[in-house]
């Protein structure tokens, strides 16, 4: 997933990055207290596509820009490119956009000083304009991230952004763990009403799980009662494999209980086998873990099974992505040669 946030007593959303995924103790104890005042505008997610479940590589595979955002800022144009000349052919926005709430704007500027870059959404470009870049290059977006409060607010604005750049999902990156399970029935309505006027408007809502919710509550796993309690023709899943690592579920198990409901998947590793030290609800669990990101191939996750299981799950859309990743476009390259040389028949 990209970022993380964490829905504040308001409705927002507040958002936690690193500045770079292996931190000093010091350092990281700084951010976690700085990072508790920052707020989230929207996100990103990447993909891949496979054509045969069989298939021995990934015939095309995505990439989540909040990966590289420096180099976004720098040179937009010039990004695409060196994107698609290492092979990638799908990419994932993140918010806020220029039609995004006011509200969720300025939390996004307020985190300029603490990320040490500002642009998101579109870069300052239209939709138009983005779209003719991402055609020169051989790119697609077919899913961007996007904040709660656009969502349930400029729904028109952003199915027109949508299908402008042929945009087929839009996804909330990550939503706050609500205290019991009526709380978690009272977040699948509110998802159910958002994928309804999506629907309604020739798109899809997506949501991207950080790996909460997955510890029992009387019994239930919540998670499985927020899939159980949104509409599967309406309300769909971006699984992020680090994040329900560290929650401690069965990855392939999870697809084949669940087949046809994950449409997309952040693909990244583990350097080492880590769980959250409770339920994964809160940013300071989250953060304990970023250190321990890795390039695809690098770690110790079984990704070859985890893709295999996914492909015949029904993802459509797989997309390479690590938190402002420490070497920018060289670790994106990292995992994109690892990815596309598995043999997954």
């Amino acid at each position: 997933m990209g970022f993380i946030s964490l829905q504040n007593i308001s409705g927002n959303y507040i958002k936690f990055t690193p500045t770079q995924i292996v931190t000093p103790m010091n350092q990281r104890r700084k951010f976690l207290k700085t990072s508790a005042a920052l707020a989230v505008g929207g996100i990103l997610l990447p993909q891949v596509n496979f054509a045969d479940a069989k298939s021995d590589a990934l015939k095309t595979l995505g990439v989540g820009l909040f990966s590289i955002p420096k180099a976004i800022e720098k040179d937009f144009a010039g990004t695409m490119k060196k994107l698609s000349q290492i092979g990638f052919k799908e990419i994932e926005f993140y918010g806020p956009y220029s039609f995004s709430p006011e509200a969720e704007q300025k939390r996004w500027a307020s985190m300029t000083p603490q990320l040490g870059f500002s642009v998101s959404g579109l870069y300052g470009m239209s939709a138009k304009e983005v779209k003719k870049i991402l055609d020169d290059n051989g790119l697609s977006a077919p899913s961007i991230h996007v904040g709660l409060s656009t969502l349930k607010e400029k729904m028109d604005k952003l199915a027109e952004t949508a299908k402008t750049l042929g945009t087929e999902y839009v996804i909330l990156p990550s939503a706050a763990t609500p205290p019991d399970l009526d709380g978690f029935k009272k977040q699948a309505d509110e998802f159910n009403e958002i994928g309804m006027q999506a629907a309604k408007r020739g798109i899809n809502f997506a949501y991207h799980n950080h790996g909460n919710g997955h510890k029992a509550i009387d019994g239930v796993i919540p998670f499985d009662l927020t899939m159980q309690k949104t509409n599967p023709k309406e309300v769909f899943f971006q699984m992020d494999v680090f994040w329900m690592e560290a929650a401690g579920v069965d990855i392939p198990g999870y697809l084949d209980k669940y087949k046809g409901r994950f449409v997309s998947m952040h693909v990244k590793d583990m350097a080492k086998k880590v769980r959250f030290s409770s339920d994964g609800g809160d940013a300071g669990q989250w953060m304990e873990l970023f250190p321990q990101l890795a390039n695809a191939g690098s770690g110790v996750m079984d990704l070859k099974t985890i893709l295999s299981h996914a492909v015949k799950s029904g993802v459509k859309h797989f997309a390479v992505e690590r938190d402002i990743a420490p070497n920018s476009i060289d670790d994106l390259k990292v995992s994109y040669d690892y990815l596309t040389k598995l043999d997954l028949g």
